[in-house]
Order: structure tokens, then sequence, then C-alpha cells
């Protein structure tokens, strides 16, 4: 089985939302969006409900949301960026959808629906990236990953890092985070340069 990978160039990032707001669907933008803007499992961002993430007193996209993970148990706080907020906002401004934030299509016509499964968002996720060429392995997995290795990328520490995850150690956590030969050549030319 192959390993996801993050997605290090940030021009691959916002060719993947491109792909979605160019054919408007904003489901699978805001898939993508807060999957790398919260480093949520697949599971857990799909039984998110617009009412955990956006308040329909103030039209606006919560500033935090409070996540029981399914693997752990444990729940944590996620801060909303603006990016995240902006795609929460705009999702629902268009939509006008209640219940769950990712609701499959198939839901019928219940209000609160279903959330997609998770071979559904593979299947969202894994054909934007054929079809934008991604140059990594692109799967669920690699939006969870992919905000590890650009926080770290922009100087936070591993070990808060290991805490957003909630991994058991660091090495797991550097696992995660993908280390590529470029980012070893990188750290040998700085201390080139520095020292």
């Amino acid at each position: 089985m192959k390993t996801a990978e993050p997605i290090r160039d940030k021009a691959e990032i916002k060719a993947l939302t491109d792909y979605f707001l160019k054919k408007e669907d904003l489901r699978g933008y805001l898939l993508i969006t807060l999957g790398i803007h919260t480093a949520l499992r697949i599971s857990d961002l799909l039984r998110l409900r617009v009412s955990d993430v956006y308040d329909a007193e103030s039209r606006r996209a919560r500033k935090s949301i409070s996540v029981k993970e399914g693997k752990t148990g444990k729940t944590k706080i996620i801060a909303l960026n603006k990016k995240a907020a902006a795609a929460i906002e705009l999702f629902v401004s268009r939509t006008s959808q209640a219940g769950f934030l990712f609701k499959s299509r198939k839901s019928g016509a219940s209000p609160e629906g279903r959330p997609i499964s998770r071979v559904q968002a593979w299947r969202v996720v894994n054909a934007a990236a054929a079809e934008i060429k991604a140059a990594a392995r692109v799967s669920c997995h690699s939006l969870r990953k992919t905000f590890g290795y650009h926080a770290w990328k922009n100087g936070v520490s591993p070990a808060v890092i290991t805490e957003i995850y909630n991994h058991s150690s660091l090495t797991v956590t550097k696992r995660y985070l993908g280390v590529a030969q470029d980012d070893k050549n990188a750290a040998y030319r700085t201390i080139g340069t520095a020292v």
C-alpha cells in the first residue's frame, strides 16, 4: 500500500482549491480547505455539521470548533483561520445547507442527511489530484499531513505539531512530516551560510 504524502508545493494546494472553485463544487472546495487547515482525520471531518462550524445568528464561521476525535476519544479545540472561515462562509452562503457539512447527495429529502463516505471523500480528492497532475500521492490523509508539513516549514515547533495531532511521540510526528531530501539539502545550505 502506498503511503500518503503531504502536499509540499503551495501551488498544488492552490490548484486543488481552484479546481473545485472552477467547477463550482463548493463541497469539494470546503473538504480540501478544512482538511488542510484543521488537521482533522477524514472520519472526524466528515462528522462535522454546519452548526459545528457556522453560527447562524451572526452569519459567520465560528472562531473555533470543538471536536471529539473518533480514534483517540480526546476532545480538541481548533481555531479556524481566515482561509477556513472564508471557505465555510462561502459554502453556507451559496448552499444554505443544514445538517452534515459534507452531506451525501444521496441523502434524499432529509434535512439532516448523512455524510459522504470515506470512500467517496477519497474519490473526490483523488480525482482532483489526478486532474491537476499532483506530484505527490494525494489522498484524504494527505490533507492532514499537509497541515503539519507547512506548519513545520513555517517554524511551528514539532512538539506543538505532535500535540495538535495527538501523536504518542515526536517520532511518529517526524514520519508524518515527510521530510524529503530537498528539506535536508536546504538545512545543509542554511547552516553553510549561518556558520
